[in-house]
């Protein structure tokens, strides 16, 4: 991220401060349908953005979304792999990311270069990327995964199939366990779910006997063993709404809560802490960078955008267009 940071750096970009009194919410919803323009959210970000977006969802979501939308601008509101992502499926199209800064911890823990070698290292193993990670390493990639589908996904190779998984090592664990697969994995991991302390969700349990624990596949294997149900974002919100149980530990980025409170507003959510920290806040910071503001921002001058080079995009595109095909 470095020289994408740089090069948007050199172009002057700043945080232009609002007008005062301006109605934000309303002024991005009329530039919206003036410019032909759709905002999609991540779970993870601030409430207010996923309220006016057009669509909010896990990353399936998102690429899905974004494959099939006929708007002239996609504004994602989430990272930048995301923004990346939308980019490659819709290569015509205006992508904007309100900030640029919004990386991710885990597409940064793969650099591109040490993944070439790492699968260099392994001749005869197909690729599975996260779609956690950058178009650079998705380049590398026989098929692009999500936590949605992650398993469904390896369970279409054969059951001898050599199988490299990256780049986060505790997702790739888990479906190893789940599948009997026995995947190369790259030690990579999410800033956030690999927080999670084991003894608050612990107390918590002593706590909240009857509550359920809801926990992404994210997490290290310690917190995993302690989940009722294990999935992604969007799996964890349909359980919650589903489910008739009232009182739940969410083991997640704590920007899901908002979409799970507002589905089910007499049902009781409680986040679990990372082990760093007395509260329950455990957040994604890069998420945070993006908001109502800086939104306004983007639309307004519709920009920053996502640049993906031509010819790392036509590699990239392969990948996910088959994790789309896959997830039908």
């Amino acid at each position: 991220m470095t020289q994408i940071k740089d090069s948007w750096k050199a172009k002057g970009y700043v945080d232009e401060p609002v007008p005062q009194g301006v109605d934000l919410k309303a002024e991005i919803r009329r530039m919206c349908k003036e410019k032909n323009a759709i905002i999609l959210a991540h779970y993870y970000t601030e409430g207010v953005l996923q309220d006016i977006a057009d669509f909010v969802g896990d990353s399936l979501g998102l690429a899905q979304q974004a494959a099939k939308t006929d708007a002239d601008i996609i504004v994602m509101c989430g990272v930048h792999f995301m923004g990346e992502t939308n980019k490659i499926l819709c290569p015509q199209k205006k992508v904007l990311v309100p900030d640029l800064n919004a990386t991710c911890s885990l597409a940064e823990s793969c650099p591109a270069d040490k993944f070439a070698d790492f699968v260099k290292a392994h001749p005869g193993y197909q690729v599975v990327s996260y779609v956690n990670t950058t178009a650079a390493v998705k380049a590398l990639t026989d098929v692009v995964v999500t936590s949605s589908n992650a398993q469904k996904i390896v369970e279409t190779f054969p059951k001898d199939a050599k199988l490299i998984f990256g780049p986060d090592y505790n997702l790739g664990n888990y479906i190893n366990a789940q599948t009997g697969r026995q995947m190369v994995l790259w030690n990579g991991g999410c800033h956030v779910h690999e927080r999670f302390s084991v003894t608050k969700l612990v107390e918590l349990k002593k706590e909240h006997p009857g509550a359920k624990v809801l926990v992404h596949p994210e997490c290290r294997g310690a917190v995993v063993k302690l989940a009722d149900v294990v999935g992604s974002t969007a799996a964890l919100l349909k359980y919650a709404i589903d489910s008739p149980c009232n009182t739940f530990l969410v083991v997640t980025e704590s920007g899901i809560l908002h979409e799970m409170q507002k589905h089910c507003p007499d049902k009781h959510f409680i986040p679990v802490p990372p082990d760093d920290s007395t509260c329950g806040c455990n957040e994604c910071n890069y998420m945070r960078l993006c908001t109502l503001e800086k939104v306004y921002n983007t639309l307004r001058y519709e920009w920053p955008e996502i640049e993906v080079p031509a010819e790392v995009a036509a590699r990239a595109i392969k990948p996910i267009e088959r994790m789309l095909e896959l997830s039908k």
